[in-house]
């Protein structure tokens, strides 16, 4: 997002400069509550501190950042824990990460504080807002429709893979939502689709045996889990010589063969925008929740090659990366 886009985004706000706004609404440094997980790299923490201080938000001066990370499986049942240990700081703001089930344990633990969700899917039917107009509650922020993601993989994984017929989507076995969207999904390409679940890494070998056991030409996989532990999920797929589809373009740099998804830092620079706007008294209740605006379709061609695939040129000229 380039540096005019970034600020258009809050200039309705208010027609003073940054430092002296904050200045007029707060005698203290602003406290935003930074929920992060293994998964996120720090080209995306850097994208939000970038993005502060284009919006005017020094840090130090205007702002401090109070964090608190995920535990390395992204476990469920320690987000309740890690959500109250960071609204105990009382923070103005907080920005999280991590899908509807750290976004719901961030509501649990406050009902006040304004929350903003950056990566979030499907955010209206998880039950974390009310509608994408007008959120309801003390949650906004972006979110996707997940649903026409996992459709668009499973249409670019068969465009890659014109011979395969049957395809392994490994999702989280909870969510009942991912599931049914893709074997819709398969039923709308013709493609034939087994739906695996795995709750942790542990269970990522046997998934892999079921999906060959089964006749899977190819695989898109999904989850915070995988990007975590994706240099053992890619070396298991580059064993089985299964090509898959992947959620983030990390796991494509670490030798995974492709990737469609949004732009993660993008979704934290603009996590930034709604947390100056909240800071400077919107309303998360009243602030639209947004969709992300750049998509990315990355390939890595060492791993094609690897696998013996021969990437279509019409693949290739829609991709935003090769890595060669």
């Amino acid at each position: 997002m380039k540096r005019r886009e970034l600020l258009a985004m809050i200039g309705a706000v208010t027609m003073a400069s940054p430092t002296t706004a904050i200045g007029q609404e707060r005698s203290r440094p602003a406290l935003i509550g930074l929920f992060t997980l293994p998964t996120n790299v720090p080209a995306e923490v850097n994208a939000f501190r970038q993005a502060l201080r284009e919006f005017g938000y020094v840090e130090g001066r205007d702002v401090s950042i109070v964090y608190r990370s995920g535990p390395p499986s992204v476990a469920v049942d320690a987000l309740p824990r890690l959500a109250r240990e960071l609204v105990e700081h009382k923070p103005d703001v907080i920005v999280t990460p991590g899908g509807a089930p750290a976004v719901k344990a961030f509501m649990q633990a406050t009902s006040t504080i304004p929350i903003v969700m950056v990566t979030t899917s499907d955010a209206v039917e998880a039950g974390v807002v009310a509608s994408l107009s007008r959120p309801g509650g003390n949650v906004t922020g972006l979110s996707w429709q997940g649903e026409d993601l996992r459709t668009k993989r499973l249409e670019l994984l068969r465009d890659a893979l014109p011979y395969a017929r049957r395809v392994a989507v490994l999702l989280n076995p909870q969510d009942v939502l991912q599931r049914d969207a893709a074997e819709t999904a398969g039923k709308a390409l013709g493609i034939e689709v087994r739906v695996l679940g795995y709750s942790g890494p542990a269970d990522f070998a046997a998934s892999f045996e079921t999906a060959v056991n089964w006749g899977a030409q190819g695989l898109s996989a999904e989850g915070g889990i995988i990007t975590g532990n994706r240099d053992q999920f890619v070396a298991l797929a580059a064993k089985h010589r299964l090509p898959s589809m992947y959620h983030q373009s990390i796991i494509v740099h670490a030798g995974g063969l492709m990737s469609y998804g949004p732009n993660f830092p993008d979704l934290f620079r603009r996590g930034a925008g709604y947390a100056t706007r909240i800071l400077r008294g919107a309303k998360p209740s009243e602030l639209p929740v947004e969709q992300p605006t750049r998509f990315e379709l990355v390939i890595n061609l060492k791993t094609a090659q690897a696998l013996g695939l021969t990437m279509p040129p019409s693949i290739l000229d829609r991709a935003d990366e090769v890595i060669e």
